[in-house]
């Protein structure tokens, strides 16, 4: 049984290296959100040499788009959003310093590459339990594209959100392993 940790955001670097498939982990410290629309932003900035509206370096980015924010509440329901569908920029924003990423569902073998080639790690949530996840967020700031709505980015400072190390960065791979491990004990 895989014992849980505790992680603090910003990412050191050799902590990040030490995460193994199939650890679970408390996150806590701030992450930064983005989804498909953010993602075109964030790459066209790049390109254009101008600064993003987060630094990448060591950082952890968060697939979600939060439902509305309910009267007295942080923030809407935040669950994880699928991972393959940013694949196409991932290894870019790995490659600029980018440490953690936090969606759901398995990504393609070369993102699987790219976080081994950079040392970095894919967290997965829990898809279905946005809620729970919205309760551990205790600060959210619109930081940048408020004009994609649901899809703008955001700073959360988050409090022992319940995340799996899904790829670590020797690149194995718990969508590859958890089948495989099962099939052996059956």
């Amino acid at each position: 049984m895989p014992k849980l940790k505790a992680f603090r955001t910003p990412a050191c670097p050799e902590e990040v290296a030490a995460l193994v498939s199939g650890d679970l982990i408390h996150l806590s410290g701030v992450v930064y959100t983005a989804r498909d629309a953010a993602h075109l932003r964030l790459m066209e900035q790049l390109e254009a040499e101008q600064p993003l509206p987060f630094p990448l370096l060591n950082q952890t980015l968060f697939y979600v788009g939060p439902s509305p924010t309910p009267p007295g509440k942080i923030i809407g329901a935040c669950g994880p959003t699928t991972g393959r569908r940013m694949d196409v920029y991932t290894p870019s924003l790995l490659a600029n310093g980018l440490k953690m990423i936090i969606g759901k569902g398995p990504r393609s073998p070369e993102v699987v590459a790219a976080f081994r080639r950079y040392q970095a790690a894919y967290l997965v949530a829990i898809g279905g339990a946005a809620a729970l996840m919205a309760q551990c967020v205790k600060k959210a700031q619109l930081l940048a594209y408020p004009e994609l709505g649901p899809e703008a980015v955001y700073r959360l400072e988050v409090e022992k959100m319940p995340l799996i190390v899904a790829i670590d960065a020797q690149g194995r791979n718990l969508f590859e392993l958890g089948p495989e491990e099962y099939a052996e004990e059956g």
